[in-house]
């Protein structure tokens, strides 16, 4: 009798129990700065193969949207790392291992790219490339569901926000703030400052006009007017009138470079000359080739990046990084810096995973911890040294601001890394 009571309690509790875990929803491994332990091995880790020592990545690109200008060397930046491991000439992972990349395009439209997600979210490790501010944010719930991380190609600060959308330099809200700065340094007066902003209708629009405009609130600079546009608008006319109209001397660009270019040749038509200063997805290098824009067109734009640009000597990996390129890439394309900035994102992913593999079985959760394991890594020289331990995603907080030289298609230096005086405050 008391074994018979004793089996009906244990079952009682077992059911219980079986019925309490039906009605949780899992939680997403914690983003701190401490690494959770590795997990025991699945069954079956997404896009590792074992047997044949393949780890599969996936890309979401924009190849034939309105940011294709950024997205087609970016795709190639991936492409080129893959090229360059499968020859032995970059060696990221243990000896045997290769890398395969699943790509998808999605012409920067954000329900193309949940449909391009549920496509290859079951073969993959993680998301190498995922193009877009507008188009990574809906993929948010499902990333956390899977438990999958998927790297933007985007600086927005709201990347940073979701343990599964990693940011992985300075954010478009800090270089807006950067570049406030220095427009306040170079005039002196803050009160001689009449600044404008255009800036697109998504959140990265969002991320660069919330850190101009706070940015000048805490300088005491006046924004005299303020522009939305959308991705691939063709018609400029009445936003740089605007612009025009009200006397703005300093512009932040916040738009894609379908918009820049645009932008900047209808103003050069009106007799505008303002101080343009782009955002980091601003800029194109086929900008530097004047059968593109007549170079004067770009006579008063600076830039404003956390990153590096193509053969910045600034950063000890440059030239490694050009020698895979003159060996492996030039077939693929001419120099871009899209190229390098992909390949550079790359590296920091895939030092993620090495470190997975070094502390045990690789599942996907154990791939998120050794990403937030990392700290003062600089991709191979590649990147400022970032760290990836503090949660929300804050890697760096430094940008400088650039003008370009077209002669050499490069850049000069106009003003140097630093932190914005006026993110403490903001």
């Amino acid at each position: 009798m008391r074994r018979s009571n004793l089996s009906y309690v244990l079952v009682t509790i077992l059911l219980a129990a079986a019925a309490c875990k039906k009605e949780e929803s899992p939680a997403p491994p914690a983003a701190t700065s401490q690494a959770a332990p590795a997990p025991a091995l699945a069954a079956r880790t997404p896009g590792i193969d074992m047997d044949k020592k393949v780890v599969r990545i996936g890309a979401l690109n924009d190849e034939s949207g309105p940011g294709a200008g950024i997205g087609k060397p970016f795709a190639i930046g991936k492409r080129l790392l893959v090229r360059a491991i499968a020859a032995g000439a970059v060696k990221p992972l243990p000896e045997g291992w290769t890398l395969q990349l699943i790509e998808k395009d999605h012409a920067y439209n954000p329900q193309q790219a949940v449909q391009q997600y549920n496509a290859i979210k079951d073969d993959v490790l993680f998301i190498a490339t995922s193009f877009g501010t507008p188009n990574t944010l809906p993929l948010r719930p499902m990333l956390q569901r899977d438990g999958l991380v998927a790297f933007p190609a985007s600086n927005s600060s709201e990347m940073g926000e979701n343990a599964y959308t990693p940011l992985l330099t300075t954010s478009y809200k800090l270089e807006a703030m950067r570049a406030m700065d220095w427009v306040v340094e170079q005039v002196g007066d803050p009160k001689k400052i009449k600044a404008g902003l255009i800036y697109q209708q998504d959140d990265y629009g969002k991320d660069g006009r919330i850190g101009w405009t706070e940015s000048a609130r805490i300088h005491g600079v006046a924004i005299v007017d303020e522009q939305s546009v959308a991705p691939g608008q063709k018609d400029y006319a009445a936003v740089v009138t605007s612009l025009k109209d009200k006397g703005a001397t300093h512009v932040l660009l916040t738009t894609l470079p379908s918009g820049t270019g645009p932008i900047l040749g209808t103003a050069a038509q009106l007799g505008y000359k303002p101080i343009w200063i782009g955002n980091t997805p601003a800029w194109i290098d086929r900008f530097f080739d004047p059968k593109v824009i007549p170079p004067v067109v770009f006579a008063n734009f600076y830039w404003v990046s956390g990153l590096a640009f193509w053969g910045d000597s600034t950063f000890p990996g440059m030239k490694d990084f050009v020698a895979i390129y003159d060996k492996f890439g030039k077939d693929m394309t001419e120099p871009n810096m899209y190229v390098l900035i992909s390949y550079a994102q790359g590296i920091i992913e895939l030092e993620a995973l090495k470190r997975a593999m070094a502390a045990g079985p690789v599942t996907r959760a154990s791939y998120l911890a050794a990403l937030q394991s990392l700290t003062n890594y600089d991709a191979d020289g590649l990147s400022q040294p970032i760290d990836m331990t503090r949660f929300p995603y804050v890697p760096t907080i430094r940008a400088r601001v650039l003008k370009p030289k077209f002669a050499e298609w490069s850049w000069d230096i106009i003003a140097p890394y630093a932190e914005p005086k006026t993110a403490a405050t903001n």
